[in-house]
């Protein structure tokens, strides 16, 4: 006999399904930033332990009116302030359900759906990004934490060739790795290299060209430096800033030549391979043997979700697995738990299913090349602002950019954050900044539901706020 749902449950999720609808049609018309800071939303949250608890309804609207100042636009069609994505309306739907299922991904027999689902999403995301069809995939939370599975399969591979066991016996004694990384590679990656053992300050980094991608000539002096024993070489496809590619035809080469485990942080540029019009720069990464992406950037899944992937599934497995008698023995089916550092964990492949789904090959591929295209015309529209410049080449969908490229430094500086501050307090779109070669600049990433229209309003309002901080410079 079904038992239905209490009325009371009934109507939180009616109104919390209201409540999304809502902020989704008003998200364009209001400011992109937050209407309140930090310290105002703790003021509108802060409250005594409560005693009684108040209705499911009531709780869920309470909590809307609440948070509603503090919120961004991030899913909205104007925000470039960070490389995120903009958690795509039939994501978000995959996701209530997958919220509603209650699904703990662990283990196949504890949720076959979900491990099934798993199975199929991972097979169709190789052959989207052209990776090894041998290669396995794990649901992380995101890029950092596919990092850390990364290279956590790096770490024992690499010291299992030369005879130690780091899973059961730790890093105490073991032979030391040699890291290389690139000295413009994100932060995450490094992080991710500190809760393995292996530090962020003992690895080797090797210099970068203008656009911070790894200078071959660099790196080849870097191999020839390193001493032999285990060595991890970890590469970029698309930098933070720039959208740079490292150049993988020669340095995997050479680095698999070496004996090294190469891993690439592919957080959003690894997406390029979807695209025909942008893959040129990516070609040659699917040599490697461990990459990085995140599903909650270029394919719109919601948060959380990233694809730690790796060519050799059995190094993947000793790396992450699990063991306890009382739960099941994989017998050679998917068991996601192996894959991941979570044991409880959200059934991440489901949003990722329904996106591929609703998207499919060409749907991507449009998106990722809309998003450059956008990009280059929002660029090239404020850099023929007198005293404004473009940076980089619009390789992606990332562009710097620098106001006051026609004074000094310092007053560069001053007039770049002034920008920055002016647009996000005007709030017609959202964009951040970040000090590049030890300038402050303006970062535009384009990825989220951004159209031609957007696009030039933004431009637009970019370049008035650069007018009017111009011109008050010179009455001053």
């Amino acid at each position: 006999m079904t038992t239905p749902l209490d009325p009371a449950a009934t109507a939180a999720l009616q109104r919390a399904a209201a409540l999304s609808i809502d902020f989704r049609n008003q998200l364009d018309d209001g400011p992109q930033r937050p209407r309140a800071d930090y310290h105002e939303m703790l003021q509108r949250f802060d409250a005594p332990l409560p005693g009684t608890g108040a209705s499911p309804a009531a709780v869920i609207a309470q909590l809307a009116d609440r948070a509603a100042p503090g919120l961004t636009a991030m899913t909205g069609r104007r925000f470039f302030g960070w490389v995120i994505g903009g958690s795509h309306p039939v994501g978000v739907a995959a996701d209530w359900l997958t919220s509603a299922w209650g699904q703990n991904a662990g283990n196949h027999l504890a949720s076959p759906a979900a491990a099934a689902c798993e199975t199929v999403a991972a097979r169709w995301l190789l052959e989207l990004l052209g990776l090894p069809p041998e290669a396995s995939v794990g649901f992380t939370t995101g890029a950092t934490m596919a990092n850390f599975v990364g290279l956590a399969a790096a770490r024992g591979e690499v010291l299992r060739r030369v005879g130690w066991d780091a899973d059961a016996r730790g890093l105490f004694g073991a032979p030391p790795i040699q890291v290389l990384i690139g000295d413009d590679a994100h932060t995450t990656v490094f992080s991710a290299l500190q809760y393995l053992g292996l530090g962020h300050e003992r690895v080797t980094r090797v210099a970068t060209g203008a656009d911070g991608a790894i200078d071959a000539a660099a790196f080849e002096q870097a191999l020839l430096h390193c001493p032999e024993g285990p060595l991890i070489v970890v590469l970029q496809a698309g930098q933070i800033n720039t959208g740079a590619f490292d150049p993988f035809l020669p340095l995997i080469a050479r680095a698999r030549a070496r004996g090294a485990w190469v891993h690439v942080d592919g957080a959003f540029g690894l997406w390029a391979r979807a695209c025909p019009a942008h893959a040129a720069p990516a070609e040659g990464v699917q040599a490697a043997d461990s990459w990085a992406t995140d599903g909650h950037k270029w394919l719109q899944t919601p948060y959380d979700c990233g694809y730690a992937i790796v060519r050799d599934a059995q190094a993947h497995e000793r790396a992450m697995s699990v063991h306890a008698s009382y739960l099941p023995d994989s017998a050679g089916d998917r068991n996601p738990a192996s894959l991941v550092p979570e044991l409880s964990r959200r059934a991440r492949g489901f949003a990722t299913w329904a996106l591929i789904s609703h998207l499919g090959r060409d749907g991507i591929a449009a998106m990722v090349e809309r998003h450059g295209r956008l990009a280059r015309r929002i660029a090239d529209r404020i850099a023929r602002e007198r005293g404004a410049a473009l940076l980089n080449e619009v390789v992606l969908n990332q562009a710097v950019l620098r106001f006051g490229a026609d004074v000094g430094t310092e007053a560069g500086d001053r007039l770049t954050r002034a920008v920055i501050d002016r647009v996000q307090r005007e709030g017609r779109c959202f964009v951040g900044g970040a000090q590049w070669r030890g300038r402050w600049v303006m970062r535009l990433s384009v990825i989220g539901a951004t159209e031609e229209a957007d696009a030039d309003l933004a431009a637009e309002a970019i370049a008035a706020a650069w007018r009017a901080e111009r011109d008050a410079a010179l009455e001053d």
